[in-house]
């Protein structure tokens, strides 16, 4: 069975394209900023893992990039750096692409989510992405101040069955948002004892700090 292409508000049951399915692997991919001399895109991939609330149960249930430095990671078996995990050892994050340069056929960022492990109370795992920007950026370039998902290409969001490695579906960024510089980009949730997953694209401005500031 081929990769399901969706669009924006739809849904998908995962068991049916992947019967037994227990890990997936949540894939971001963007094309490089292009112009000469113009500042990288520095695209950040995190997750909120969320309860009947609408918020998470504790801080380890956010897990993004700066986990890494407060002790809440685990090393990569296969690139032998840090990801950020989550209390439950359910969600493991994103080792950072600081430009959107990997190789041809690789996710810029990605995550890997065993869904056995995931905590009882989550019932939903957001997937979102910001732009990372100054002064938080690699190169402290005050341009990333002015940065938006409408100057980014190419921008896609795709899960991944972990065990065979074969891609379940895939959703692509089509929206121009000329202000946002953050994104619900799609979540996992609960039915019964399954997961199904949604594309969302759901825009805000504030960066990662808006979503936290949403789901905390």
């Amino acid at each position: 069975m081929g990769s399901f292409n969706l669009k924006k508000g739809e849904r998908f049951e995962l068991s049916k394209a992947a019967p037994g399915l227990t890990s997936v692997r949540v894939g971001l991919g963007w094309s490089p900023n292009e112009q000469p001399g113009g500042p990288d895109f520095d695209l950040d991939v995190s997750a909120f893992a969320i309860d009947n609330t609408f918020k998470i149960p504790s801080d380890s249930f956010f897990v993004f990039y700066g986990q890494v430095k407060m002790g809440n990671a685990i090393k990569d078996e296969v690139e032998g750096l840090l990801r950020p995990i989550s209390e439950d050892r359910a969600i493991l994050g994103a080792i950072d692409d600081p430009d959107g340069r990997r190789s041809d056929g690789d996710d810029d960022e990605d995550m890997i989510i065993t869904l056995g492990k995931v905590d009882s109370a989550v019932e939903q795992i957001i997937i979102c992405v910001s732009i990372c920007k100054y002064p938080n950026d690699n190169n402290k370039d005050k341009r990333t101040l002015e940065q938006h998902f409408g100057m980014v290409s190419d921008c896609y969001i795709r899960i991944v069955n972990e065990t065979t490695r074969e891609e379940i579906l895939r959703y692509e960024l089509n929206e121009k948002f000329d202000k946002e510089d953050a994104l619900e980009f799609g979540r996992l949730y609960r039915v019964g004892n399954s997961w199904e997953f949604e594309a969302m694209g759901r825009a805000h401005i504030g960066s990662l700090e808006e979503l936290v500031r949403i789901y905390t």
